[in-house]
């Protein structure tokens, strides 16, 4: 009878620690309300950082799209104007005529009324791409002008106008090739060796030699563009300065008696 009422109370006492044990473990393995607030809070926290970064990553992306997007248009321009002003051909000749501008007044306001508006000069050089349907050659007579936005852009359009026929029959027919978008002023401005000047006629005899069919040393082309945020004032114009290795005519020497 004793040994049967020690083995009971055994059993209980075995039974009650695994209780204790389980019951124990178990409250370990949970989480208070406080721990998973403050979870909360650090992961919420931690997620708005994340946020904040790819954030500001993609609208630099975007913010860098665009500045490229905009300056690519620019670049072309600027591209083609310089191989044509990089390649000009001597005056003289029926093939290749003078080197003329003539100012003009601008009918734009604000800062782009204060530059020196010229027209874009007429001159000849030698860019044209020569092939077997083609039946002039390389010489091209070359010109720039502005007219207005035709897609409702603000600002004007720049134009490259192209003759490649200088012996026409009838009418002189020209190519009009759109460059940019978004252009108030463009200016022309011609170095002689001493100073810079508004215009330039090659067909003038030079001052100096007496002589005509000269081109200037260098050609400066200032180009204002729009500026659609007037608060912020009006932005320089982006010039650009092309000089000319051509010459119209050799040196000529004296004999010496």
């Amino acid at each position: 009878m004793s040994l049967k009422v020690g083995n009971r109370a055994a059993r209980d006492r075995v039974s009650s620690f695994f209780i204790l044990h389980s019951s124990f473990s178990s409250r370990r393995r949970g989480f208070t309300l406080l721990e998973l607030l403050l979870a909360v809070l650090v992961f919420s926290i931690v997620l708005a950082a994340i946020h904040t970064v790819f954030f500001s990553a993609f609208k630099l992306r975007n913010h860098t799209a665009d500045a490229v997007e905009r300056a690519l248009p620019l670049q072309q321009a600027l591209g083609i104007i310089k191989r044509d002003l990089a390649n000009l051909a001597p005056p003289g000749g029926a093939l290749s005529g003078q080197l003329q501008s003539t100012p003009t007044t601008s009918a734009t306001g604000g800062a782009a009324a204060a530059m020196n508006h010229s027209s874009g000069p007429q001159f000849y050089t030698a860019v044209g791409l020569v092939d077997d349907n083609a039946t002039w050659g390389e010489i091209e007579r070359v010109s720039y002008f502005l007219a207005a936005a035709t897609n409702s852009t603000p600002g004007m359009d720049l134009y490259r106008s192209v003759a490649r026929n200088h012996l026409p029959l009838i009418q002189d027919e020209t190519s009009d090739q759109f460059l940019m978008s978004g252009v108030d002023a463009i200016a022309f401005q011609y170095y002689d060796g001493n100073a810079w000047k508004d215009t330039w006629d090659s067909t003038l005899a030079d001052t100096a030699t007496g002589l005509t069919n000269n081109l200037p040393r260098a050609i400066k082309l200032a180009l204002q563009l729009h500026n659609e945020k007037q608060s912020l004032g009006t932005p320089a114009p982006v010039e650009l300065i092309v000089a000319v290795m051509v010459l119209a005519r050799t040196n000529l020497t004296a004999v010496i008696e």
